[in-house]
């Protein structure tokens, strides 16, 4: 299956997808790395919102509802026409996300995760349970996500830090393959099992 999502996804669609599925996204979505994640729980999950950072919560609450979150930390530098750019935005490895991914997806309500590498099953079932999906961008696209940011809208912290930023981006037709869905399947482990069947059979032979 191929399909083009607008940003904000509706549950339905994500609930249609299944892995091996190419998807691109349409429109805003933010980027945030695994301190970034550590910061959202430990301050608007595990508490109540302190008065110094709800301008950041404010942003992410509706930013986020129905939204990606992409795992990056992109290089952004201001052009000489006044607007913001980034380098092409290399996803991390979704893993260092995992002990806050299931939290942030149930709390903010996000669709769809963008990162490589998938997450172990056990920290699953809880954000599927909501209707979302983890994505890879496509391999050997490096290029194509490139040319998939548009633009650089707004950088949200409310601290100076760079793991803790937000930078909000508007993406344009963002190739991703789904790797994890909503029904409980990973391509993750789906090749792994194969790889180690057929590894098995091969030392069998000789």
């Amino acid at each position: 299956m191929s399909a083009k999502f607008t940003i904000p996804i509706a549950e339905d669609q994500v609930r249609r997808l299944h892995i091996g599925d190419q998807v691109s996204a349409v429109r805003v979505l933010f980027t945030g790395r695994d301190a970034a994640h550590k910061y959202m729980k430990e301050t608007f999950i595990a508490r109540d919102c302190p008065p110094a950072e709800r301008a950041v919560y404010d942003v992410l609450k509706p930013g986020l509802a129905g939204g990606v979150i992409y795992h990056c930390g992109p290089v952004v530098r201001k052009r000489e026409d006044g607007r913001t750019s980034s380098s092409p935005p290399a996803p991390r490895r979704a893993f260092r996300e995992e002990p806050y991914e299931a939290a942030v997806i149930e709390h903010f309500g996000l669709r769809a995760v963008i990162g490589k590498g998938g997450m172990a099953p056990r920290r699953w079932p809880r954000a599927r349970s909501t209707g979302a999906s983890i994505s890879t961008p496509s391999a050997g696209a490096a290029t194509l996500i490139a040319e998939s940011v548009k633009e650089v809208i707004a950088v949200h912290s409310s601290t100076s830090a760079c793991p803790k930023r937000f930078w909000q981006i508007r993406v344009e037709d963002f190739p991703c393959v789904v790797t994890m869905d909503a029904h409980g399947q990973s391509l993750h482990e789906h090749i792994e099992h194969e790889s180690r069947t057929r590894l098995e059979a091969l030392l069998k032979t000789t």
